[in-house]
Parts: structure tokens; sequence; C-alpha cells
């Protein structure tokens, strides 16, 4: 360990029984957690101005009490015991969700470590080193370019790069999508038709006072009326209200959205998953997209178009995506995410170009832009085939997983209708009537199964149901979790 930092009064007295307790505090607070090397004391005592003695009688007063390891040759560590003063799951919100549980990640084991290695070291070696200092928040134009190809060449989009933002995720470009939006609908709503203060401006009045009388970032707070599939991901709905969305729902059937519904909810904007609905896996048809382009127009609205997994295809012709048909009214919505790696939060933001510059502008005022490094090596990635050559292969093996799930299923659970697996990364299963949906995913997990119980993710009740993901499920593990899945059910269901 280099530097640490110990509180420390020398006017005060009592120097070590101050470094000790500011190191039992960092132990306890977390800050230093067990294992961690400490500084040596020669290091420790230089550092704090104060004399070698002082730092090795706190560690033997540290190592008396527990807190502390020493041994010669490994110098002084965190005990392994040493306890924390709370758990971190405590300091987790209750909205909180396991993420490594989710149905739709990708196999993070098969991440291209060395092709992306290579493409980090190339952007390295090759970028100016004025890249690395503050630049467009919309993103590096190399990466924005290759996207733009990419897009126009494999999802059918129309785009100009000036009108692309790289952002952090779907959840960013989402988030800022909204919040422009619905500052507009704030200034929209700022004077009634009589040009007295409306609603929206005595609200936005309010949200200023309770904010110490500044001004939010951005404007006007507003709201706009959102249209959400109904089942949807239920992760997003915190996320979706807090960036100002007053959610609609709109049922799904065997077609996708269900537009006519729509048209009766007093929706500005709407949220679709239309080559790959989450979670039923159903396709938006092509009657129904052209009706919910109409009903964009018509009403002024936008639809906003979550592209999550629409690369990962098996049974069925590609699906170019809905901005195509409707540069105009769509905004289109993707990431690496399931194709590399969450982790990596690279996405972006495809928008009509009023929207877009004022989506660029909130990206500057929030966070300045995306890691660079990282844009230039997804750049090289997309350049030289990288990204392709690792899509293809990942879909050969995810079809080998889906197939595995979907014969053990078969031949196993064949009561459980199988739904959605055309495409994606996760399978939608009917549940028989009386199954408790919870209980399936509780015992799915034991067994190593990605399952979500689809209750939570409806706004209006139905059949008991789980979205399955497959992508991290190994062929030869799936007859044995599904065997495993159906005896466990059913000494459940026998008691």
């Amino acid at each position: 360990m280099g530097d640490l930092y110990v509180p420390l009064d020398h006017e005060r007295g009592g120097v070590a029984a101050q470094v000790a307790s500011g190191l039992r505090e960092a132990v306890g607070s977390g800050r230093l957690a067990p294992g961690d090397r400490l500084p040596s004391s020669r290091d420790l005592a230089a550092d704090l101005g104060v004399s070698r003695g002082v730092v090795v009688e706190a560690y033997e007063q540290l190592v008396a009490e527990g807190f502390l390891v020493s041994r010669v040759g490994s110098g002084t560590r965190v005990a392994p015991a040493a306890t924390r003063g709370r758990a971190v799951a405590a300091e987790l919100p209750e909205s909180y969700c396991d993420y490594q549980s989710r149905a739709t990640s990708p196999d993070l084991g098969h991440f291209p470590r060395e092709r992306w290695l290579a493409a980090l070291r190339h952007a390295l070696a090759t970028i100016p080193s004025d890249a690395l200092d503050y630049g467009d928040p919309g993103g590096i134009p190399e990466l924005r370019e290759e996207l733009a190809g990419y897009l126009r060449r494999v999802r059918a989009a129309e785009v100009d790069p000036a009108d692309l933002i790289i952002v952090g995720g779907v959840a960013q470009g989402l988030s800022l999508v909204l919040h422009v939006l619905a500052e507009r609908e704030g200034r929209l709503g700022a004077t009634d038709r009589g040009g007295r203060p409306g609603a929206a401006d005595r609200a936005g009045r309010a949200g200023a006072a309770g904010n110490g009388g500044r001004p939010r970032p951005g404007g006007r707070a507003g709201r706009i009326g959102l249209a959400v599939e109904d089942p949807t991901s239920q992760r997003q709905v915190p996320l979706l209200r807090r960036a100002g969305a007053d959610l609609l729902p709109v049922p799904v059937d065997g077609r996708g959205l269900d537009v006519a519904a729509l048209r009766e909810r007093p929706a500005r904007a709407v949220l679709v998953t239309p080559a790959h609905q989450y979670p039923t896996g159903v396709v938006l048809s092509p009657g129904r997209r052209a009706a919910l382009v109409e009903w964009a127009r018509e009403s002024d609205a936008v639809v906003l178009e979550d592209d999550y997994d629409a690369e990962f295809r098996y049974d069925r012709d590609p699906v170019g995506c809905l901005q195509g048909l409707a540069p105009d009214r769509v905004v289109l919505v993707g990431s690496v995410s399931k194709a590399l790696a969450p982790g990596l939060r690279l996405g972006w933001v495809v928008a009509p170009p009023a929207l877009a510059g004022a989506v660029r502008l909130a990206r500057s005022e929030f966070d300045l832009g995306s890691p660079v490094i990282e844009q230039y090596a997804l750049a090289g990635f997309l350049r030289t085939g990288g990204y392709d050559r690792h899509l293809r292969r990942m879909r050969r093996e995810y079809r080998r997983r889906r197939d595995a799930l979907v014969r053990a299923l078969a031949e196993h659970l064949p009561e459980v209708r199988v739904r959605g697996i055309e495409a994606g990364l996760h399978a939608h299963l009917d549940l028989p009537a009386g199954w408790d949906e919870e209980r399936v995913v509780a015992v799915a997990r034991e067994l190593g199964l990605a399952m979500e119980a689809v209750g939570p993710m409806r706004f209006a009740p139905g059949r008991p149901a789980v979205a399955a993901g497959f992508s991290r499920l190994p062929v030869h593990r799936a007859a044995e979790a599904v065997r495993e899945l159906k005896l466990r059910m059913s000494a459940g269901a026998a008691g």
C-alpha cells in the first residue's frame, strides 16, 4: 500500500492513540478491507510526521486487539476476521437488484480479452496526447463514424454521425432523452392558453424553492407522459420515473405493443423493444410498426427504441430497427452491454437533429462525456472487424445453449410453454397454473439457472411466467438443471 489517510492532531497529544484510533475506524468502516497491507511503520511515520516508535506502538496495539496481523516477510495487514462496522448489504437500497442473475446477461467468460487488450494498446499507441483532454461530450468523432456505419449496415438505421451521442449505456441514454423531453414539456406547460402561469410553471417554481431557490440544471423541471410496454423490465421503472416520466402501461400481445390501446393514453412518448420485446420475446409486427409511426406523427410524439439485444438472432430473418422507418420520430438507443460486457458502459443515442443537440448539451451539463481511451478502442474494434467476428462466434454459441435449454424443457417439463426464442439471450416460459413464480426463480437460482419472475414486470395481472436466460448455461448442464428443477418443484407441490 502507498498513501493512507489517518487524521491526526499534533497539538492534542496522545499521538499513538490517535493513529490507532484512525486505523481502527478505517477497518471498521471498510476503508481498509481484510487482507489489505498497511504501509511500513517507517513509511507511515514519515507521511504523518511522527517518530517511527509512535506507529510501531499503534500497530502493536491493533495487533493485540485483533484488528491487524503482523508477520516477518509479509508486513502488517488487516486481519482476515476483522469486522466492519456495518455489512455492505445493509448499505444497499431496498430497490437494489442482483444484476448477476439477470436473464439477459451475456456470458462474460467469452469477453474477447486479448482482442480488446490489443485494441486498447493500439489506441494508447496512436492517439495524440490532446485526445486525452476534455472532448466533445457527444463522443469522439472516430467512434461516432464507425457506429453510424455499423448501424446503417446491420440495423438498417438512418444515421448521421452528427446526430449520434456516445453515452454510458442504455440506462444513461434513456435518462438523458427523457430529461430533455420532460424539460420541453415543462416549458410547454409553463403557461395556459390565457397566458397565465400554468401548473407546470407553478410546480417548477415550487421545485426551485425546495432546492434552495437555485434553478435546476438544464432549465425548468417537467414531467412527460411515457407509454411503456406491459409487461416491461421492472429495473427500468425507477430510472424512468426519476428522469421525469409518468408511466402509462400499454398491453403487449402476440404482435407486440397494442397501438390501438396506446391511442387511448395521453402519452407524449413511448418506450418500446420492437426487435425482441422484454420479457415476452415478441417481435413488433410490420402492421404495428407502421401504426406506431403513424401515431407518433399524428400526436407529435417521440418513440424511444431500446435496441438491447437485436444482434442475436437464430431462427428468423434480420429485423431492421424502427428508427430506419421514421428517423424524424424515433430515438434509437443501444449499447455493447449484451454484445461485449455491461461493465464497459458504452452505448449510443441516435436522435433527430434538434433532439440530438439537446441530448449532447445535457450530457455536457451532467458529466462531460464518456471515457476516451475506451471509445478509441471500440472504434478500432469496429473498424478492424473484431466486433463482427465476436458477434458471429457468440451467435453460434448462444444458439447451442438455447437449443439445449429448449430440448431439456420439452423432455422434462413439457407443460411449460416456451416463447420468444427466435432471438436474444432469454426465453419466456409460461408456467403451469398454480406454480409460484418466486419459488421457481428461487429454486432455479440455486441450480445456477438465471430466471426472473414476470409478475413484478406486469402492471395488469397475468398468468405465471418467468424469463429464463440461457447465455450462461453450458450445454452439458441444461438437462441436469431442468430435471432437478422439476424434481424440486414436484416435491414442493407434494409437500
